[in-house]
């Protein structure tokens, strides 16, 4: 996602990121010069993964503010049916086209748009959302509110949620439930979900 250049430069570095499981494990992934993306790191990623293991597979996602589209390529890699990723630049975008293309990942398609823009209109369920807009801006509680405004979630669906630790979490709707949480550095995430149906990781 777009980012400023001081934290981007340090949490970014090399510019090239790892997928961590699944098909593609130990694929590398290079977001492109010229576009400023904070991706989540690889712990944080793997202890995500991990949370979702017993929904992934066939599961329909959404990435939004996709940036280098890392969150959305690791659950292809580990056998989501669908994924859609929203990225408002277009450099980013035509990159995350490219690396589908390069993986043959057929089941991931990218929409150039604003994440808010693209929430104001119909909604189609997915079961797992991945919220993780800039950490400087608003938008984290505005597209939450917006998800839940039109049927994006699917019941019992998951939202993943990024954001800055020393800020902490935004206001949940009531809709939705803490189901985990984590800390990783200045990164705090959690996994939240939509009333009703069973639980990740319950049994």
């Amino acid at each position: 996602m777009p980012e400023d250049k001081g934290r981007a430069a340090r949490a970014g570095g090399s510019r090239v990121l790892r997928i961590v499981g699944g098909a593609w494990r130990s694929r590398r992934l290079r977001f492109p010069p010229g576009v400023e993306i904070r991706p989540t790191p690889d712990r944080v990623r793997e202890t995500l993964f991990n949370w979702l293991a017993p929904v992934i597979r066939g599961a329909r996602c959404l990435d939004l503010f996709a940036g280098s589209g890392a969150l959305g390529l690791e659950a292809l890699s580990r056998g989501a049916a669908e994924v859609v990723f929203v990225e408002r630049s277009r450099v980013a975008a035509l990159a995350i086209e490219h690396t589908l293309a390069t993986w043959e990942g057929e089941g991931g398609r990218v929409v150039e748009d604003d994440a808010l823009r693209y929430l104001a209109g119909p909604g189609l369920p997915f079961e797992i959302v991945f919220l993780d807009p800039p950490f400087a801006s608003p938008l984290l509680e505005s597209a939450l509110a917006a998800l839940l405004a039109r049927p994006w979630l699917a019941p019992g669906g998951f939202v993943y949620l990024e954001y800055a630790a020393r800020t902490g979490r935004p206001a949940i709707p009531g809709l939705l439930g803490l189901h985990r949480e984590g800390r990783s550095g200045e990164v705090g995430y959690d996994l939240l979900r939509h009333s009703g149906g069973e639980t990740a990781g319950d049994s």
